[in-house]
This record gives structure tokens, C-alpha cells and sequence, in this order.
């Protein structure tokens, strides 16, 4: 497995459903442990949530600043970015190799959501969309797709019907609306049939937005 520190929660004992989580840049895996209690899940099946930290590095569109990133940002503009693809990969080796932990624990692919807020959510929606065993869903917050052409040349036939959770602000100043939007016609043309929520707020996440995620995950689970 590649070197990766992580956070683990588990709702009750003896999970039997797994959420990888993905922080954005420059946080790392507390950034979303908070909000575990808030998604008002069932007592059972017990839930396994992992927040994997980012590796540091330098990001070229903060002037070189180093932080915990999941792959290099060259440059931003208004309705795209310039992303470093290979370091885009490597962050989905680190997922695939995060799952192939939880399935070697007993809980297989179909029951692993995969879930990510902003450049963790651009490595989610590759992760899963190019993953060859089936999973059980995606939740992409305040996101984009940085790297159209790798999801059309390796989208998996297993995830071709995967069940989308996808959430944008209306004020968004990091990612702006458009890319969320870009993101989600793309999933459209592809034959996806993501929900689509937008919530009047910045880069950020609300509190009806994590009422909703509760919502749509306790569904998606009790469909397993």
C-alpha cells in the first residue's frame, strides 16, 4: 500500500460498509470526522469511516506553497485548471489501495463509498469511475473533473450505474459553479444519473447539505 496516514470511525462494531473520505487542499482528514454523528445514521449496519491525510507538496498555483494536496494545481482559471495528471493518479493508487485494505478486512467493493470535498472529490469521481470492481456510490462536494480524458479512456463497465450524490454552492469563489456543472454533464453524457443539489453558500459545506447527505447515504445503504 502506498505510504498514507489516516483517520478511522467506526459507528458500531464489526462494520459492515466503509467511506473513504477526501479532504481538500490544504486540510487533512479531521476536516470532515465532525460531521460522521451528524449524518443521523442507522445503528446498523456499522459504518467504517476512513480520512486519509494528503501527502505535502508544493502547489504551483499558491506560489510553491507546500500543503497537503492530492496533486499539483499549475493554474487556475475561471471555469477550468491545469492539474499535474501523474500526481492525479497516484492519489487514486492510494484509494484503490485504501479499498483493497477494506475488502482484505471483509467488507467487499459494493459496500465502499467513496466521498470527497473539492480536489478530494476530483480524485473520488476518478477513483470510482475508473475502478473495475462495482462500489457502492460517490459523494462529490463543492468538486470538479479536473481530467475528462482519463475518465473516457477508463471508465469501468462495474461503475457505469454507480449511484452519484453531487453538491455544489451557488457562491462558490474556489471552484465556481460552472465547473460543478461542467463536471455533472459530463457524468450525464457518460449515461450517470448523479442527484444534483446546489445550496446558497461559498466554498463550504451547510447544514442542510450534510441533513441531505444523511438522507441519500441511509437510502443507498439500506438498498445494499
Amino acid at each position: 500500500m502506498p505510504e498514507i496516514s489516516f483517520l478511522e470511525l467506526e459507528t458500531a462494531p464489526e462494520p459492515g460498509v466503509a467511506v473513504i473520505w477526501l479532504h481538500g487542499l490544504g486540510a487533512d482528514g479531521h476536516d470532515f470526522e465532525p460531521i460522521v454523528p451528524e449524518l443521523a445514521l442507522a445503528p446498523a449496519p456499522a459504518v467504517r469511516f476512513i480520512f486519509p491525510h494528503a501527502p505535502y507538496q508544493p502547489v504551483s498555483c499558491n506560489g510553491g506553497y507546500v500543503m497537503r494536496a492530492w496533486y499539483d494545481i499549475i493554474s487556475l482559471a475561471p471555469d477550468s485548471r491545469e492539474i499535474d495528471e501523474a500526481g492525479l493518479l497516484a492519489s487514486r493508487d492510494v484509494v484503490r489501495a485504501l479499498i483493497a485494505r477494506e475488502v482484505e478486512r471483509g467488507i467487499p467493493s459494493q459496500r465502499i463509498f467513496l466521498a470527497g470535498f473539492s480536489q478530494g472529490g476530483a480524485v473520488a469521481y476518478l477513483s470510482a469511475l475508473t475502478h473495475p470492481e462495482p462500489l457502492a456510490g460517490v459523494i462529490a462536494l463543492s468538486t470538479y473533473i479536473p481530467a475528462a480524458g482519463l475518465i473516457m479512456r477508463e471508465l469501468s463497465a462495474a461503475n457505469r450505474g454507480i449511484p452519484l450524490f453531487v453538491a455544489h454552492g451557488t457562491e462558490d469563489e474556489v471552484v465556481p459553479p460552472v465547473m460543478g456543472r461542467q463536471a455533472l454533464e459530463l457524468l450525464q453524457g457518460l449515461g450517470l444519473r448523479p442527484e444534483w443539489r446546489s445550496y446558497a453558500m461559498p466554498h463550504a459545506v451547510c447544514a442542510q447539505e450534510i441533513d441531505d447527505i444523511g438522507v441519500w447515504l441511509r437510502a443507498r445503504i439500506a438498498a445494499l
